[in-house]
């Protein structure tokens, strides 16, 4: 009596890996959807903030110690935003990331003071083809880049002590330039490692639920968020011309 033929699996696992890219797909575009939002509302604030005069309101009213504050709240705001995401109703989560990018358009309200809004928009165009191609890179290379995180973070925070010492001194344009030649290359790293992690993260999560893949994609986008707006500012600070 002929033996029963095992059926073939093949078939299986292939509706099974075409299943699984789908759902990575749909992640990846969950997380660099909420990323565009955010970095619309932050454009949104900071143009409006600009052209009402409430930055120049704030800046008379608080003087420099207003601004200071401001700027150590944004910090904290996105330290917080980065460990407790994961602890929040999506909703919550959803609206607090919007809050930042509210509060991180206020702060970049000053670039149209400092800056042409020709220039502004160039720079925009320049940064967003170039955030493209760097997450492009980050997404489809095979080498593992995860490695490289301690050395971005320890390049990071050396590019910080760097930035406020120089508050307390007059350096020249050159340094100046190289100070953002330093940010540009320390962003496109840390733009390619976070495109890799994310991906990496949501293969970790993708049994979990859709409520915790939706977490999982505001964190992301909190962190390509933050990388768009530093390479942002850094081209700037190196192509930009003054108003």
């Amino acid at each position: 009596m002929p033996m029963p033929q095992p059926q073939s699996t093949a078939p299986m696992n292939s509706r099974a890996a075409a299943s699984l890219r789908r759902a990575e797909n749909i992640s990846m575009s969950r997380a660099y959807g909420e990323m565009a939002v955010g970095l619309l509302v932050t454009a949104a604030v900071a143009y409006l903030t600009a052209v009402s005069g409430l930055l120049y309101a704030f800046i008379m009213a608080t003087g420099m110690w207003g601004w200071i504050g401001l700027s150590v709240a944004q910090v904290l705001f996105a330290v917080f935003l980065g460990t407790r995401i994961m602890t929040m109703k999506t909703t919550t989560a959803r609206v607090m990331f919007y809050l930042y990018a509210a509060l991180m358009g206020f702060t970049l309200s000053s670039i149209f003071v400092a800056y042409s809004l020709p220039s502004i928009l160039l720079t925009l165009v320049i940064c967003a083809g170039f955030f493209f191609v760097l997450s492009m890179l980050g997404l489809t290379t095979r080498k593992n880049l995860m490695g490289m995180g301690s050395i971005l973070l320890v390049a990071l925070i050396f590019l910080i002590v760097v930035q406020v010492a120089l508050m307390f001194l007059t350096p020249s344009n050159t340094a100046l330039r190289i100070v953002a030649g330093i940010g540009i290359v320390l962003f496109a790293g840390l733009t390619i490692y976070d495109a890799q992690q994310t991906k990496r993260i949501f293969a970790a999560y993708q049994n979990q639920g859709t409520e915790v893949i939706k977490k999982v994609s505001i964190l992301c986008a909190l962190n390509l968020y933050l990388d768009f707006v530093n390479l942002f500012l850094y081209i700037l600070d190196m192509v930009g011309n003054s108003d």
